[in-house]
């Protein structure tokens, strides 16, 4: 009984998390508590993380509100959006540490070799420093393209900073680490394994993917580091994702979250705020806000976004996710929206790099169907990208899943964007998966065998974990 009610005072804001959880001790009592004690999110230790993290935000929002430029010539979207997008304006406003930007230029990369193309070009170019930060880091050739030019660079006095996460590169050599650190680049994990178990962090894992050179380009979006993104992986092949680069004010909260999560990883403050936040001529005209959720920040601010856009939808819904285990208002706001008259499309993968993840996925799909969802599955590889698009209007791409470990347990970042060129770009790309990939009959769904419907029951239960 005491298990169930920690779980219940813990988790009780999210509902289908909590029952989840539950469920999981019922069947293996001991086992689930352990679990649930080491892996969910303690609300101690994510309380904690949120005063380090809010403490560094402090550090910088003053400085970074002065850089950024008044409305001018972008106003137009910005009223478009007011306009006909109140709920989603209102909301977007109410985030004040990451406000929308304008005067960037969005690039949208596809193809995962065009991405590492232009990241090793921008790093090659880099005076005054580098900071990089995946989840993933293979010390595979792909890795190895990327550690000799951050040691070329950092034996030529270009400050080089590197975080990996501890779970998500667990395998990376050790011997790769340490030619970095000889070289002079400063490299951390982000709570590594061991000792974050010990103090029931390990389920805070960061997940997002970021490069900033001098404080003038930013690339931010689904793309890790490792052979398996260009082909490498036989079994997945060609790798789709979506990455974007930038350049404009919004490079100003990449940094910012790269310095942030650096202050977390380390406990040192990066306090060279014009160094590391130059001011630059304007560049663009595309509108850009940054989101950023995590155990270090208030509310659920991915998951808001993603409902409230979705739920302010009035002609077009389309979603492209490798997982889809939505919570219960995600899973709401799309049926609805479908029922509703929109036109909602999502893309998922055919092959998996899970299959306890793929079949979780499969579980939502009759409901998603019955509702008037349109559900496709991508067969040309494996699509990992991460994007969303509201009626042709408001995009957002990034490091966040549509499953609860994106929007509860990892540190994410996503870009909302509402440039009518790269709307186009993302468009275009929808529609060239969309040609990819099988479109699924409710019939066929309905059809599938008892074996596959209890392997989807049993993986949703395990959700809290996936």
């Amino acid at each position: 009984m005491a298990q169930f009610i920690t779980v219940l005072f813990v988790e009780y804001r999210y509902p289908s998390k909590t029952v989840a959880w539950l469920t999981i001790m019922i069947l293996v009592p001991v086992i689930g508590f352990v679990m649930y004690y080491y892996l969910a999110q303690g609300y101690k230790h994510r309380r904690k993380v949120k005063r380090q993290g809010a403490q560094m935000s402090t550090q910088t929002r003053a400085f970074l509100a002065s850089l950024t430029e008044p409305v001018q010539h972008t106003s137009g979207i910005r009223d478009q959006v007011m306009e006909n997008y109140p709920r989603v304006f209102a909301y977007l406003e109410s985030l004040g540490d990451a406000p929308m930007t304008y005067y960037n230029e969005t690039t949208v990369y596809a193809d995962c070799n065009e991405t590492y193309t232009a990241m090793l070009n921008a790093i090659a170019e880099a005076v005054d420093h580098i900071h990089l930060q995946f989840y993933t880091i293979r010390s595979d050739r792909v890795g190895r393209c990327f550690q000799e030019l951050l040691i070329t660079k950092a034996l030529a006095g270009v400050q080089v900073r590197v975080i990996y996460d501890g779970v998500g590169s667990y395998n990376i050599d050790q011997s790769f680490i340490h030619e970095m650190k000889q070289a002079g680049i400063l490299v951390t994990s982000f709570l590594p394994p061991l000792i974050a178990f010990f103090d029931k962090r390990v389920n805070f894992r960061n997940h997002r993917k970021i490069v900033v050179v001098d404080g003038k380009v930013g690339f931010m979006g689904g793309l890790n580091i490792g052979k398996e993104y260009v082909g490498g992986d036989k079994r997945l092949g060609y790798w789709r994702d979506t990455h974007l680069r930038l350049r404009g004010d919004a490079v100003y909260y990449i940094q910012h979250m790269f310095v942030s999560d650096w202050g977390l990883a380390t406990g040192e403050t990066i306090l060279e705020l014009p160094r590391y936040y130059p001011k630059h001529r304007l560049q663009g005209q595309e509108v850009v806000q940054m989101i950023a959720s995590g155990p270090d920040k208030e509310g659920d601010s991915i998951l808001e976004m993603f409902f409230t856009t979705i739920a302010s939808a009035t002609s077009s819904v389309y979603l492209t996710s490798p997982y889809f285990i939505p919570d219960s208002s995600i899973a709401k706001a799309l049926t609805t929206a479908a029922m509703s008259g929109v036109d909602v499309r999502i893309i998922l993968p055919l092959k998996a790099d899970s299959r306890l993840v793929q079949w979780a996925s499969l579980s939502y799909i009759e409901e998603m169907m019955q509702a008037g969802v349109r559900c496709y599955l991508y067969r040309k590889g494996f699509i990992h990208a991460k994007v969303l698009i509201i009626d042709e209007v408001i995009a957002t791409v990034g490091t966040a899943n549509m499953d609860m470990r994106s929007f509860f347990s990892n540190f994410e970042l996503n870009a909302v964007l509402f440039g009518p060129s790269t709307l186009r770009r993302l468009l275009q790309d929808f529609e060239e998966d969309q040609s990819h990939s099988i479109l699924l009959e409710l019939q066929d769904v309905k059809n599938r065998s008892r074996l596959q419907r209890i392997k989807e029951v049993g993986a949703r239960l395990l959700s809290p974990l996936l």
